[in-house]
């Protein structure tokens, strides 16, 4: 007859890991229902064909916008794409509009975390904008009613970084001798929610500049763009051992130095 494994100590604790590991795999995999975390007391969906009545000119732009196929389920599913965000909305068309009868995601920012959970966590960083201090809202920077809900780049007519000069205006330039990182986004350097390095910058020290700068290591010495840089790269951070302070762009130096 087969012998059973006898039970250790050492079997319950794999046992028991791979347990918890496949419960965990099921609730990550697991569909669930999002619905506003915030709602008008005793407020029921209406649909967004009846927010149309009124927010017509809204509802025109919404059609190719970014979050216009937001749908919630329940016994009731219909397209209420406004009132994901927005809340129910029948105590808001009985009131015949008004501030106090529909929740406004510009001003409460967990409606916009009922989906981007990750977004909260960023804001949470040492270093981020400030929108968890309310003195921003994620509508500062995105438009969630109109065309794609992060302004600029790939085919939109603006620049990537629009939106960031919108408050950046001093890094706007123009230059005479850009940064061609610039060309790219202000994303290429900076976590635009937040980060845990100074100034949002997604990689601290000059470990930022050589993921563009190419770097090669010689007998004794590192050239970087054709000259040795090991002696500088001790001093500092590229931008504050004296050398390449002027990051966005230069009037003076083809090296972005005043």
């Amino acid at each position: 007859m087969k012998k059973h494994p006898r039970l250790t100590h050492g079997n319950v604790w794999l046992f028991g890991a791979v347990l918890a590991w496949s419960l965990l795999f099921l609730a990550c995999s697991t569909t669930r229902t999002i619905v506003a975390p915030t709602q008008i007391e005793g407020a029921d969906f209406v649909g967004s064909a009846e927010c149309a009545t009124c927010h017509s000119e809204v509802m025109e732009g919404f059609k190719h916008a970014t979050h216009s196929g937001l749908t919630m389920e329940g016994p009731k599913k219909i397209d209420i794409s406004c009132e994901a965000c927005h809340g129910a909305g029948s105590k808001h068309v009985q009131a015949g509009g008004g501030r106090g009868s529909i929740i406004n995601p510009g001003r409460e920012t967990a409606v916009c975390y009922q989906c981007h959970l990750d977004k909260r966590g960023e804001f949470a960083l040492p270093n981020s904008h400030p929108v968890a201090e309310g003195k921003m809202t994620c509508t500062d920077c995105h438009n969630p009613h109109k065309g794609n809900a992060i302004t600029g780049g790939g085919t939109a007519f603006e620049g990537p970084n629009e939106t960031c000069y919108q408050c950046h205006s001093a890094q706007r330039g123009p230059y005479v001798f850009e940064h061609e990182a610039s060309r790219e986004g202000c994303v290429v350097c900076h976590s635009p929610h937040g980060s845990v390095n100074a100034k949002m910058l997604k990689t601290r020290n000059q470990n930022l500049c050589l993921q563009c700068h190419f770097q090669q290591q010689t007998g004794g010495g590192i050239l970087i763009g054709g000259r040795d840089h090991a002696s500088f790269l001790t001093r500092g951070t590229c931008w504050t051992g004296g050398c390449h302070e002027a990051v966005h762009g230069s009037h003076a130096s083809s090296s972005l130095r005043f």
